[in-house]
Order: C-alpha cells, then sequence, then structure tokens
C-alpha cells in the first residue's frame, strides 16, 4: 500500500470519528433540552416577581426575614458550578451576618463535603421548574420581602462576585 492510499484510509477513519463524535453531542443537546423544559424566549422570572416556593419544606428557617437572599441553582456533573459555590462560600465568610443569605441548590444529588458557610439542598428540581432555570450556575435574588430583584445565568465566579458586589457593594471583594 503505497502512501496516498494510506493518507486517504486515515482521513476517511478520521471523518467517521468526528461524524460520531458530532453525533454524540447531538443527542446530548437534543437531552438537555428535553430534560428542563422552559418558556421560549424567557430566561428565569422577572424582576419584581413573587419568589416562588420559599415556604416550601427545607428552605423554612434557611432564608433569613429580614434580609436579602441569594439562590445558586447548581449541577453536581458542572464545573463552573463548584467554583461558585466555592467562591460563595469564601465571600460569605468574609460579609458575616449582614450580607445577602447564599444558598445552593441543586435538582439531584448535591456533591458532598464539610464545608457549611452556604447552606446546600439536593434534590430540588421543583424549584429548578418554578423559577424557570435554562441552565446551571444561575443566581436569583430575592429582597426581604420575597420579590425577585435579579434573575441571571453566571458564566464564572467574577460574574458572581460582580452580582454580590452589586447586592452588597459596602463590602470589599477579598481579604486585603
Amino acid at each position: 500500500m503505497d502512501f496516498t492510499t494510506s493518507a486517504v484510509i486515515v482521513s476517511w477513519a478520521a471523518i467517521a470519528l468526528l461524524a460520531l463524535v458530532v453525533s454524540g453531542l447531538v443527542r446530548q443537546v437534543h437531552q438537555l433540552s428535553r430534560a428542563q423544559p422552559h418558556l421560549p424566549g424567557r430566561v428565569g422570572l422577572a424582576s419584581g416577581a413573587s419568589a416562588p416556593g420559599l415556604t416550601t419544606p427545607g428552605l423554612d428557617g434557611l432564608l433569613p426575614t429580614d434580609r436579602a437572599s441569594l439562590l445558586l441553582f447548581l449541577d453536581a456533573d458542572c464545573g463552573t458550578c463548584g467554583q461558585v459555590l466555592a467562591e460563595a462560600r469564601a465571600w460569605t465568610v468574609r460579609q458575616g451576618d449582614a450580607a445577602p443569605q447564599v444558598l445552593g441548590l441543586y435538582a439531584g444529588p448535591a456533591p458532598q463535603d464539610a464545608e457549611s458557610a452556604v447552606p446546600v439542598l439536593s434534590e430540588r428540581p421543583e424549584l429548578f421548574t418554578a423559577y424557570d432555570i435554562p441552565a446551571t450556575p444561575y443566581a436569583v435574588a430575592v429582597d426581604a420581602a420575597g420579590r425577585i430583584t435579579r434573575s441571571e445565568p453566571l458564566g464564572s465566579a467574577t460574574a458572581l462576585l460582580r452580582l454580590l458586589d452589586d447586592l452588597h457593594p459596602a463590602t470589599p471583594r477579598s481579604l486585603p
């Protein structure tokens, strides 16, 4: 077999492998779009809307009634979600009791760890549906009156810090 024939065979094998990878990705996107249905053209709940599910079992006592809260919608298989939760925990420790309460929510099982600066609730798919969460990580800011003040996706831990700075501007981002 000469070089040209070998190159053509290797090229066709690479094309076949690429086709398999693309079809797998298309199948995953299709499954994700069916797993968490949401209304097209709308992302999350609008500012000013009443925050649903704050009186559901498990949330009672975790969210304060006298200050703002931030709900973080996360997924155990999402690497960015882990970074966002770690940054939320570090920020919460630095800020103390005056800052908004941060709560992590998972539709499925939450990763196991010993840190408790940010309470985490697992198995809450009904809240993902109620808040119309299209992807993770996603943040929903709720004021003391139980109204949504902001609802937006988070692409990184830096985006979380920007949001927290907007919600609670008088505190430093990090230790000196």
